[in-house]
């Protein structure tokens, strides 16, 4: 049994009380859909400062990426197929050596028309290539994006056991109390979502 295990054994051990989760139908039934879903999600992720590619043969994935990216010399991928990519995260023995990666393209599990968020789970080896890349890439599937964040915790993917998964929804980005935003503070200071 890991420390979470332990953890989590800890607690149900030492509860009193037990209560049973809150009816939330209501709330789904409410919850915002959209007619065309794409175009929803294309214009939440604009809003939160990301960008949309529409590729419209898989097969350009490359090109696109190397349009987008021009300067890039070190992209690095889980994703096999890339003739772009100069290395895997799996090459790397620990997450400080992908310091210095310009654009980090992975695979977007569905993402969300809601909000712009795009759910992720395929990073490789090292979860930080996510937020050390100065870009990150994202390629989504058309077909797997959903309304809002009711379906998104009910959808397929988000019933496997991880170790780590994230919601990314454009660029990192903070804000001081003048309201001066700055990009990549804490993350990929570009993202880009390829549609496919």
């Amino acid at each position: 049994m890991g420390s979470r295990e332990e953890i989590l054994e800890r607690i149900r051990r030492n509860t009193q009380s037990v209560y049973e989760y809150p009816d939330l139908s209501v709330l789904k039934k409410s919850a915002v859909a959209y007619g065309d879903r794409e175009k929803a999600f294309i214009k939440a992720l604009e809003g939160a400062g990301g960008e949309t590619v529409i590729a419209e043969d898989p097969s350009c994935i490359d090109s696109i990426i190397r349009k987008e990216y021009p300067e890039a010399r070190s992209i690095v991928s889980p994703v096999e197929l890339l003739e772009c990519r100069t290395a895997s995260p799996d090459d790397f023995g620990s997450p400080e050596d992908l310091d210095g990666t310009d654009v980090a393209v992975v695979r977007g599990d569905f993402g969300v028309a809601e909000n712009g968020a795009v759910w992720i789970t395929d990073f490789g080896r090292h979860r930080a290539l996510l937020f050390i890349a100065e870009a990150l890439v994202i390629i989504l599937s058309r077909n797997s994006i959903v309304d809002n964040m009711h379906q998104a915790y009910a959808h397929d993917s988000m019933r496997h056991q991880r170790s780590f998964g994230t919601f990314i929804s454009g660029p990192s980005k903070t804000a001081d109390i003048e309201q001066a935003l700055v990009f990549g503070a804490h993350g990929a200071r570009k993202v880009t979502v390829i549609l496919i």
